[in-house]
């Protein structure tokens, strides 16, 4: 199937694709940059497209690839995709009609610790008032960020082999700390998660996926409010969040509360004077492909009513707050 649009090389060797739909602006100012998850490339997940079908005539949706995308995600980092979302929001801010527009980012699984890593991480996306950080961004859409440490761990769990995963994560973490991080883990067919992955893992990201503490690990039920008022409560005030999940995700362990964790991750930002808004899509499973044409405009009208009433502040500039 075609999709019209245009592709942009917003840096060497990496390009974006613009959705073009009949009812945009010719040139469009404002922005979504939707990422995906481990795996993920250019159309991979649907509903992006939906979305950009939907969006007001003065928004567009560009869906970025980066250098994690399909299987470099084994090789890479958060620090490196924050460092190419950079370049994405600045080309785009760059373009002509562009340059005094919004730009938004939706993350999707680990498109969304991509968000964190942009806006909390060392070199954090600057304020309103700051001279420093990187590029400002205007809003941020969660979709999907879970645990990869919990959504293994329980299968792991399920499948006796939880043994097994730690005695892995331990390689990890000593092919870290003895400067081997870059290493690709072992093939061990012992190795639980491997044939899981379906990628080469370097140790470092191994350890950073699923380990406690690990450079990924944003979102586990189990981590502490102080932990979370460092990542979620130290989300600039002027960014408003709106976070997503599924109802029917099957990679969140059964035993987490979708809507409470929602809500500590949403009164964090609020607590740095922030606006987020949260919301459990009903029937949605983790990307949505295959979801029935309702449950995927559940998530669509989510979206459009956040950039109407929160972002472009129809209503008075009020951001709605869970």
């Amino acid at each position: 199937m075609a999709h019209p649009g245009t592709l942009h090389r917003y840096t060497k060797g990496l390009v974006a694709f613009e959705h073009s739909t009949p009812h945009l602006d010719k040139s469009p100012k404002n922005t979504i940059i939707w990422i995906g998850g481990l795996s993920d490339g250019l159309l991979t997940v649907k509903y992006p497209a939906k979305i950009a079908a939907s969006l007001p005539p003065t928004w567009s949706l560009v869906e970025i690839l980066l250098s994690s995308s399909y299987e470099g995600w084994g090789t890479s980092s958060l620090a490196q995709d924050a460092d190419e979302l950079e370049k994405c929001v600045k080309y785009l801010r760059g373009l002509e009609g562009k340059n005094d527009g919004k730009v938004a980012l939706m993350g999707h699984s680990t498109g969304c610790q991509d968000i964190m890593e942009y806006l909390i991480g060392p070199n954090n996306a600057k304020s309103s008032e700051e001279k420093d950080g990187r590029e400002k961004i205007d809003a941020a859409i969660l979709q999907g960020g879970l645990s990869d440490r919990e959504a293994f761990g329980d299968y792991c769990e399920q499948n006796n082999t939880t043994a097994q995963l730690e005695k892995y994560v331990k390689l990890a973490g000593d092919m870290v700390k003895e400067g081997r991080g870059q290493n690709l883990m072992p093939q061990s067919p012992d190795n639980p998660v491997l044939e899981l992955f379906g990628s080469p893992v370097t140790a470092y990201r191994f350890y950073s996926l699923l380990a406690e503490g690990g450079d990924d690990d944003y979102f586990s039920s189990d981590l502490s409010d102080s932990k979370i008022s460092q990542t979620f409560g130290k989300i600039p005030k002027d960014v408003p969040f709106l976070l997503l999940f599924g109802e029917a995700d099957p990679y969140v362990p059964s035993h987490v509360d979708k809507e409470a964790l929602l809500k500590r991750w949403a009164d964090a930002v609020k607590s740095n004077g922030g606006a987020s808004e949260a919301a459990v899509i009903p029937k949605a499973t983790h990307n949505l492909n295959g979801d029935a044409e309702e449950v995927i405009q559940g998530l669509v009208d989510r979206v459009k009513t956040f950039l109407r009433e929160t972002v472009d502040g129809e209503h008075g500039g009020e951001a709605a707050r869970l």
